[in-house]
């Protein structure tokens, strides 16, 4: 169920690229990042819920906070939240 997740997460993203802003283009890979490593800590620790997947990835951007800007943390923070709610 969460690689479903993850797969639809990556599929949205890759499909924004021919139209991305360099911003939305870095966010995207950004959050790519967070989340295959959040799916691949939840497959290692048999989590299949998806509500538990999205609390590790906060988690894992919240701790990677310091890595951007302030305004780098408000693109991702907002690409991450259209792409939960697409």
């Amino acid at each position: 169920m969460i690689i479903e997740f993850e797969e639809k997460m990556l599929e949205l993203i890759d499909a924004r690229i021919e139209t991305a802003s360099d911003d939305e283009l870095f966010a995207g890979g950004y959050l790519r990042g967070h989340i295959s490593l959040s799916v691949a800590k939840c497959e290692e620790e048999g989590i299949a819920d998806i509500e538990v997947l999205k609390v590790r990835i906060n988690e894992s951007l919240d701790a990677a906070k310091s890595e951007l800007s302030p305004a780098d943390r408000i693109i991702v923070a907002d690409l991450w939240d259209e792409l939960q709610n697409a």
